[in-house]
């Protein structure tokens, strides 16, 4: 940053750092240990597709390693899906007893976007849970923030911001949170959620 963006008011945007996920693992057990939520097994990278041959071509490789990884481990295959708002969303699902795979599973799809020259096309990345009240929650990794956020969703597009914000308190430091309240997206009807 230079002398003129400091005066203008302008800032550097956080880098991400994809590393950051390996640390749901440990996030979930206190997350459990807390609120009694639990891992599905589920968990999906959301992106905005690109046009070309090239981005075709990156996304048909995590799908076929994601495939290969999960059908030799007894897995589910990898799903693909768009939302209404063109976002393309791949979704991994592993036994609810494997997050640290599921987590291996979301952070080689981040990485051979980024890798391969799609990281600003890259939104979010999801990994739900349950609790024995058979509630929803992800923890949301905000790609272009760094941070993480938790997503109650309740039934006719309402959110649980007492359990949102319950579960940051619980889960604490194990994660780098996101400050900025307006920035907890509600991401309704999210595949693998």
């Amino acid at each position: 940053m230079g002398f003129l963006d400091t005066l203008l008011g302008r800032t550097k945007p956080v880098q991400p750092k994809l590393d950051d996920l390996f640390a749901l693992p440990s996030a979930a057990i206190t997350l459990e240990a807390g609120t009694n939520f639990k891992p599905t097994g589920s968990g999906s990278v959301c992106f905005r597709a690109v046009e070309g041959r090239s981005f075709s071509d990156v996304e048909k490789d995590v799908r076929d390693l994601l495939n290969a990884s999960s059908s030799a481990e007894g897995g589910l295959p990898v799903e693909v899906s768009k939302d209404s708002y063109g976002f393309t969303w791949l979704v991994s699902s592993r036994m609810s007893d494997e997050l640290e795979a599921l987590v291996t599973d979301l952070h080689a799809v981040n990485s051979s976007l980024v890798d391969n020259g799609f990281g600003p096309q890259l939104l979010c990345t999801l990994v739900a849970f349950r609790d024995d009240q058979e509630r929803r929650l992800a923890l949301i990794y905000l790609y272009k923030r760094g941070t993480f956020y938790p997503f109650a969703p309740l039934p006719g597009e309402r959110r649980d911001n007492a359990l949102e914000l319950e579960v940051k308190g619980v889960i604490g430091d194990d994660l780098k949170w996101e400050s900025d309240l307006s920035r907890w997206f509600p991401v309704w009807g999210a595949p693998g959620m």
